[in-house]
């Protein structure tokens, strides 16, 4: 092994153990999983993907507070997830990271997040890392949009920027109109853009 393979494997190794950790995504189509476990939600209140599910269809995020990129993104999240949950579809924000791993995504700092930045949608505890892995997410930000039957019509990014300003291709908003208004989704799946996931042991 040469020195610059030398110096990757750990960089190799990281990602191996995160794709171990977290099956394959949910296939498009697929039903939703883990539907009526409980989360703890930053009102204090238990919540499941259940609960939030309304008539349109339900979108599920996974993200968290300290990945730059879930902040690079975090105000469009809560501008889509209050927009459209006014318009019938459910909103839930997962946070499934190790807080001794990550301590800015700890409880008492979601629960600050949320107020600072205006979520009208639940924001919750994977608890046990399990509800991430069982859609296989393994990034964040990383979004799976469900129609009116519970079936996956989107995953992926937001969109195609970092930056808002930069912003060609808005995948998510897309996705969502076309839920509401009850059409097929045209772009049903993207490559997410993000940190991985520090599920807990």
């Amino acid at each position: 092994m040469n020195r610059k393979s030398f110096q990757l494997l750990p960089l190799v190794l990281a990602v191996a153990a995160t794709a171990a950790l977290a099956g394959d995504p949910l296939a498009i189509g697929s039903a939703m999983p883990m539907t009526d476990t409980k989360m703890k939600n930053v009102d204090g209140a238990e919540v499941s993907i259940a609960q939030v599910a309304k008539p349109a269809g339900t979108l599920v995020v996974f993200t968290c507070n300290h990945c730059p990129f879930a902040k690079a993104w975090e105000s469009r999240i809560v501008a889509l997830g209050n927009t459209y949950e006014a318009k019938g579809v459910g909103v839930i924000a997962i946070n499934s990271n190790d807080p001794g791993v990550a301590p800015d995504d700890s409880y008492d700092s979601m629960q600050k997040r949320a107020k600072d930045v205006g979520m009208k949608f639940p924001y919750v505890v994977d608890g046990t890392s399990g509800v991430a892995k069982a859609f296989g997410a393994t990034k964040t930000p990383e979004v799976f949009l469900f129609d009116k039957n519970g079936k996956l019509v989107y995953h992926g990014a937001v969109d195609d920027s970092k930056e808002a300003d930069k912003v060609e291709n808005s995948y998510l908003k897309s996705a969502l109109d076309a839920v509401v208004a009850g059409q097929d989704v045209a772009v049903k799946e993207t490559k997410s853009i993000g940190c991985g996931i520090k599920f807990r042991s």
